[in-house]
């Protein structure tokens, strides 16, 4: 009878454990994308002409999110990397890019939360402006870098759904020797200091059944510059899926800066990818 007993006690403890945890919202939730987007052509006796050229993207994003009580804790890892190569012509890079973006909130109402940002961004490897000859060099690894970070407002619906002001956000661009006098930095430096405004906002959303958009977008104004000059960053990806492994790919990205350019920077690309989720782990 004693261990009937006991037996029940621990199949009733079992259960409230298990039904708690089921009920309670977990603290830490971490998942790693990976992406392979690969594109070919092929010509031969083509009358109109054309160059053979292979291409592929790798991709490798990482989100982890943390929530205890009023606080809210969230990181995303966006690194890309992309070669290509045409006849004739070899390899040439069509993509490069890491950045690190971390937000830290504290709950003040419904869906706002006092907020700090911080953000770093640079490339892997150098990059050439082809169109002269001979190709001259316009970037390489941590040149320029960008860090920024300041307090703010952050709204947050969801995951999928916020924006953040920061009013008063701090900007260092930095630069090698080699490129002291671009990209903002004064000639005989390679550090530049900006303050200003940062609007930053994520929405990610479906179109329909298999189909999302998701869009990043970051403003910013420097207030020791001209403060009517605004830095806009844009990206759009839109992904169809076909099955669990296998996407279709779209991305936009648009980048408006007069430091680094005089004209507005805009990338494309469109390819089918192969997609795997890594280290998707929710903590409790």
């Amino acid at each position: 009878m004693k261990n009937i007993i006991f037996l029940l006690f621990t199949l009733l403890a079992l259960n409230s454990f298990s039904q708690k945890k089921k009920d309670s919202i977990p603290k830490w939730k971490m998942h790693g994308r990976f992406a392979f987007i690969f594109n070919q052509s092929s010509f031969s006796n083509w009358a109109s002409g054309g160059e053979n050229t292979v291409a592929g993207n790798i991709n490798v994003n990482y989100d982890l999110n943390y929530k205890k009580d009023n606080l809210n804790w969230d990181t995303r890892l966006i690194t890309s990397y992309g070669l290509s190569h045409i006849s004739n012509k070899g390899y040439r890079k069509t993509d490069d890019r890491f950045e690190l973006n971390t937000l830290l909130g504290l709950k003040t109402g419904k869906y706002w939360f006092l907020s700090f940002i911080g953000n770093f961004r640079t490339q892997y490897t150098k990059g050439f402006d082809y169109k002269k000859e001979p190709k001259v060099l316009v970037s390489e690894f941590l040149s320029p870098a960008y860090l920024t970070y300041g307090p703010g407002m952050l709204w947050k619906k969801s995951n999928d759904l916020n924006f953040n002001i920061a009013p008063a956000t701090a900007r260092y661009t930095f630069v090698s020797e080699f490129f002291s006098g671009k990209f903002g930095v004064e000639e005989g430096k390679t550090t530049a200091f900006s303050l200003g405004f940062n609007f930053s906002s994520y929405y990610k959303f479906a179109i329909m059944e298999n189909v999302e958009m998701e869009n990043i977008l970051t403003l910013y104004t420097d207030y020791l510059a001209n403060i009517a000059n605004v830095d806009v960053d844009y990206q759009t990806n839109i992904r169809f899926l076909v099955n669990k492994h296998l996407k279709m790919h779209m991305t936009f990205h648009t980048i408006i800066d007069d430091d680094a350019s005089s004209r507005v920077q805009f990338r494309q690309l469109f390819g089918l990818g192969v997609n795997y989720s890594f280290h998707e782990k929710i903590k409790y």
